[in-house]
């Protein structure tokens, strides 16, 4: 009796723990991201945005985070909607017949204060991997500067007057390539999904590539993700902010806060974030001369104080953290950017990132787009021309560049 009363006990615990992990299995990822800046954009009253997305991971429900984490005034969401672009491809478009009405704990309007963020309720749609997904918002009240990704590389459809959110096109919008309000998008995946978020500056961000494009080296690392045959769900979240820094705000709150101080919103609260890429420190390097900013000069030994702050924390949160390299920058045309000096904190910097125990492993873009001839100076067929950014082969060659194994 006492044996077969053990083999049902084991049988219930085994059933219990297979039953525990099939609830754990699928899950919140994060699927789309642009972390928003300061409020610095236009003032939007009484008007519709429609933003496309293109997610990462698919799922099988979405929800939308939208911030106002450094807005100066309340944001009133009168109404929001997701819906899939229209079929055939026209420009602003949606599918009417997969249009859906999102809400917040069951209401249709939310006010997001100054300094919140607000996730809308789960909405049931069948998302694939690598779909494109429309948020219309209708902001029935004056926002003050708007609280906006400034490089979002995509373009944001503004109405006029009215809620248009159900439209299947905004009628006589104007055009934004900036992105609204909107920083992230989760979807209920199936399997064992994870998350990686990338945190950088703007060749993280993407600046200078195709105008919804989805060249950005993130983009290419999720479609490698996404091509792999019988993979869990991957989500990438973008966390690039064009001209941001680890160590320093800019006096004018152009460059968003630090990597630093925004980790925990940008990267840590992500759901499922398993993975963390941290590609920052180049601006830390050129901001002081090129902006006239003596007073934030800094050393390669506090740039990498401040990756080793980040480490801790990721460390601390259960995920692992990949090191990238810094890519070359000989040559900018932006003025007093690059300096003999500030080169030699570069390699200083790439040399920790390199060296065994700083990361939990190295993605070497520097030496995938550095020209061979000139190793401190870009590949001119990767270069857009001011001699720092990546141009669409360049980003492409640094997501290629990007080892698979590391996200298992």
């Amino acid at each position: 009796m006492r044996s077969e009363r053990a083999l049902v006990l084991a049988a219930l615990a085994m059933g219990l723990l297979a039953g525990a992990t099939a609830a754990r299995a699928d899950g919140w990822v994060g699927s789309w991201g642009a972390s928003d800046v300061f409020p610095v954009g236009q003032d939007i009253n009484y008007q519709t945005l429609r933003q496309f997305v293109r997610l990462s991971a698919g799922g099988k429900e979405a929800r939308i985070r939208f911030s106002n984490a450094t807005g100066l005034y309340p944001l009133v969401i009168g109404s929001a909607h997701v819906a899939k672009p229209a079929a055939d491809g026209s420009p602003g478009a949606i599918d009417p017949a997969t249009d859906r009405a999102l809400t917040f704990g069951g209401v249709g309007g939310v006010t997001v204060a100054p300094g919140a963020e607000v996730v809308s309720d789960p909405v049931a749609m069948d998302l694939p991997p690598l779909s494109t997904l429309a948020v219309s918002t209708f902001v029935p009240r004056w926002t003050g500067p708007s609280v906006i990704h400034f490089d979002g590389v995509a373009t944001t459809y503004i109405s006029g007057d009215g809620d248009h959110t159900a439209d299947i096109v905004i009628p006589s919008p104007h055009t934004s390539t900036s992105r609204f309000f909107i920083d992230e998008v989760d979807v209920d995946a199936l399997g064992q999904p994870a998350t990686v978020v990338t945190l950088g500056d703007s060749i993280t961000d993407g600046y200078r590539s195709k105008v919804d494009g989805n060249h950005r080296w993130p983009d290419r690392l999720a479609e490698r993700l996404a091509a792999r045959p019988n993979s869990e769900a991957i989500g990438v979240v973008n966390a690039g902010v064009s001209g941001n820094r680890i160590l320093h705000d800019h006096p004018e709150e152009l460059f968003g806060p630090t990597a630093l101080a925004r980790l925990d919103r940008d990267v840590l609260s992500v759901p499922g974030v398993r993975w963390v890429v941290l590609m920052e420190g180049i601006n830390d390097i050129g901001h002081s001369t090129s902006a006239g900013l003596p007073e934030q000069d800094v050393t390669a030994d506090q740039i990498i104080a401040g990756m080793k702050q980040i480490v801790a924390r990721v460390h601390e949160h259960g995920a692992k953290i990949y090191g990238a390299t810094l890519t070359p920058y000989e040559g900018t045309v932006f003025h007093g950017y690059y300096q003999p000096e500030g080169e030699v904190k570069r390699e200083a910097v790439n040399a920790w990132i390199r060296s065994p125990g700083s990361f939990d492993a190295v993605i070497d873009f520097d030496a995938a787009v550095r020209d061979p001839a000139h190793p401190t100076r870009i590949r001119p067929d990767y270069d857009v021309d001011d001699h720092l950014h990546p141009n669409d082969a360049g980003y492409r060659a640094m997501g290629d560049a990007v080892d698979l194994n590391l996200f298992q």
